[in-house]
């Protein structure tokens, strides 16, 4: 059995997704990240950097800490999502890692000075979602020749989508970007991932609503 340490936010979703892809029985603790659980100082017994998601494979009494080694690490428990052959799993890590580096990061900034801050910073605001927007171009323009990013289906397609399926919320359009919407909404057809997102609680937009500034 894993044990998962989550919170609803977008790496939080590559862990429960992959979880759910991959078959895997596992267990929820939810984060309070409002009340400051992730400092906390036996949450930091798993992860020093005191962020989500966090799992640990009790079978094997190994944590792991990191959105995208948790990937790895499940993809490689199972065989499955990641290639063996060099040239293809090299092929979904460098599109894995372009989430990792790129996507999830800009939309983070987006995010914060777009919905966030009390104060309004025009310039940056437009300096993140204008690099979310030309990221998601990339992806698009790939997508225009292949049907996922790396061959089959992959930890790389879940990884990406966790984040691009939350564009509203970075004040992102997609407009214009029908590869990129078309990969979309395949992947939101998928049962196991729709089921991911739904971890540890489903998002609703009345609940953003209510919310209002934290909930992604």
């Amino acid at each position: 059995m894993i044990t998962l340490y989550t919170a609803a936010t977008p790496n939080g979703w590559k862990a429960s997704v992959a979880l759910e892809e991959m078959q895997l029985p596992y267990e929820v603790h939810t984060v309070d990240l409002r009340g400051g659980e992730q400092h906390s100082e036996a949450f930091r017994s798993l992860n020093p950097n005191g962020r989500i998601p966090v799992i640990v494979d009790n079978e094997r009494a190994h944590t792991v800490f990191e959105s995208g080694a948790i990937m790895l690490y499940l993809a490689e428990k199972t065989g499955l999502f990641l290639p063996c052959e060099p040239q293809p799993r090299s092929q979904v890590l460098q599109w894995l890692m372009f989430q990792m580096g790129g996507v999830g990061p800009m939309m983070g900034q987006a995010n914060v000075f777009y919905r966030y801050l009390d104060q309004t910073i025009p310039v940056a605001i437009e300096r993140y979602q204008k690099e979310v927007r030309r990221l998601f171009e990339v992806l698009d323009t790939h997508l225009g020749e292949h049907e996922y990013l790396a061959g089959d289906y992959s930890i790389a397609d879940m990884a990406n989508w966790c984040w691009v399926r939350t564009y509203k919320w970075s004040g992102v359009s997609i407009d214009g970007l029908e590869h990129l919407r078309r990969w979309k909404n395949s992947i939101e057809a998928r049962p196991a991932a729709r089921r991911g997102v739904e971890v540890p609680h489903k998002i609703v937009p009345e609940e953003i609503a209510k919310a209002g500034k934290r909930l992604i």
